[in-house]
Parts: C-alpha cells; sequence; structure tokens
C-alpha cells in the first residue's frame, strides 16, 4: 500500500472539515474522491500533502508515518500536487515554471532533460510557449503548466486537484487522456475531481466524500452504475 490515510479529523478553527475519513491508494493506481463543494476533497489533499495541519489520525506514506513531515520534504519523498486554480507564477516564462518544480530535487535545466522532454511529449504545447509567461497563457495550457511542473519533481504520487475546472469539454478530454497517460508511466495518482463522469471513467477506484465523511467507496465502475452516484453526482434521475 503506497498510501494510507486512518481516521483523519481537520479542523478550520471550531469547524470540523474532515470527521474521520480513513483510504487507501495502492501503488499504481488512479484513485478518485469525489464529492460536491465544501465535502472536503481539497483540504483532504492538503493535509496529505502536508499543507493543512492534521487534528487527529494516522498518514503513512510507502509505510512511513509522514503526519508533521513538512511539505517540502514530502516533495523530496515522493508525493507532488498540482493544486486547486493551478497557481501558476504568471510573471515566470513555462520553463521557469517548470524548474521551479524540480526545486526540491536542485539543479537547473541543463540537469533536467528527461523530465523536461517528458513533460512536453505529455504536453506538446508547453514545449511551443517555453518561453512565454505563464500569466498569458489560456487557462487549458495552465492546467497544463500545473501538471507539468508537478511532474518535474519526479513523484510517486501525483495529487491532481480539480484538473477539469473551468475548462471547455475539448479540453477536459485532453487533460483526462494525459492523466492515463501519467499513470501508464508508472505514476500513481490521486485525483479529486467535481466531473464525477469522466474521474470514475479513468479511475480504477474511487470514494465518494460528503460533509467530510466518506459515504461510499467502490471500484470506480461499480460507482458508476450506483444510483447514489448516479442521482446526486451525474445529473440522473
Amino acid at each position: 500500500m503506497l498510501l494510507e490515510l486512518e481516521d483523519v479529523h481537520v479542523h478550520y478553527g471550531k469547524v470540523e472539515a474532515l470527521k474521520g475519513i480513513s483510504l487507501t491508494v495502492d501503488e499504481g493506481e488512479i484513485v478518485t474522491l469525489i464529492g460536491g463543494n465544501g465535502a472536503g476533497k481539497s483540504t483532504t489533499l492538503k493535509t496529505i500533502s502536508g499543507l493543512r495541519p492534521l487534528t487527529s489520525g494516522t498518514i503513512r506514506f510507502n509505510d512511513d508515518d509522514i503526519v508533521g513531515v513538512p511539505a517540502h520534504q514530502l516533495v523530496e519523498r515522493g508525493i507532488s500536487q498540482a493544486p486547486e486554480g493551478r497557481g501558476i507564477f504568471p510573471g515566470m516564462s513555462v520553463t521557469e515554471n517548470l524548474e521551479m518544480g524540480a526545486y526540491a530535487r536542485g539543479g537547473r535545466r541543463a540537469a533536467l532533460g528527461e523530465d523536461f522532454d517528458r513533460v512536453f511529449q505529455l504536453f506538446p504545447r508547453l514545449e511551443e510557449r517555453a518561453k512565454q509567461l505563464g500569466g498569458t497563457l489560456s487557462g487549458g495550457e495552465q492546467q497544463m503548466l500545473a501538471i507539468g511542473r508537478a511532474l518535474m519533481a519526479r513523484p510517486t504520487l501525483l495529487l491532481l486537484d480539480e484538473p477539469s475546472m473551468g475548462l471547455s469539454p475539448i479540453l477536459v478530454e485532453t487533460i483526462f487522456r494525459i492523466v492515463q497517460d501519467i499513470n501508464r508511466q508508472g505514476t500513481t495518482i490521486l485525483l479529486v475531481e467535481q466531473n464525477a463522469r469522466m474521474a470514475l471513467r479513468v479511475a480504477h477506484r474511487g470514494y465518494v466524500i460528503q460533509t467530510g465523511r466518506i459515504v461510499l467507496q467502490d471500484a470506480a465502475a461499480e460507482l458508476l452504475r450506483s444510483d447514489v452516484v448516479r442521482r446526486s453526482y451525474l445529473g440522473e434521475k
């Protein structure tokens, strides 16, 4: 087992955002966490990546307890995140943004050739825009850059937070196809996504979170057939 959360509680002041969630991610999987706005999806990823302290519970990565480990050290250990809203550096070029993704590893452009090649193979548009400032890219290009930057850290586990947000249907299809390509290349993925249908189509397993609690878990194909998921998250009656 690559990642395990057990009975994790997280508070924002007096508000309990995560109410004892438990989930696992095995090496080589795409696991998705779906749910409505405010359900606790992004908080879960921030807690895993060390950006949000937990109140209680355990998180293990590669059999090591990582509770309290600083975020930058978690990147060094193999956990990298493409955050909600992309979070690129608008005043830096595409190349400079990607270099920042490899910051924890040290080294500059000349030492990162294989990493750039991988990102540019996945996202040819980024190579075309290599010298362009991040802030001038389209929304889809910025999402590609956010994922590419996360990959520059050579993660074992990639955390993706709402990669389809604000994108056209064609770009959504493209992004999810690339997510599958990344997984086939050997990177394990934990995917948070409001587009439940697309997420469950590419994932191996899924969890449904409501108001900070996991209420359903199963193989992704089974969740797609679930009446609860179809009514609540797929817009079906």
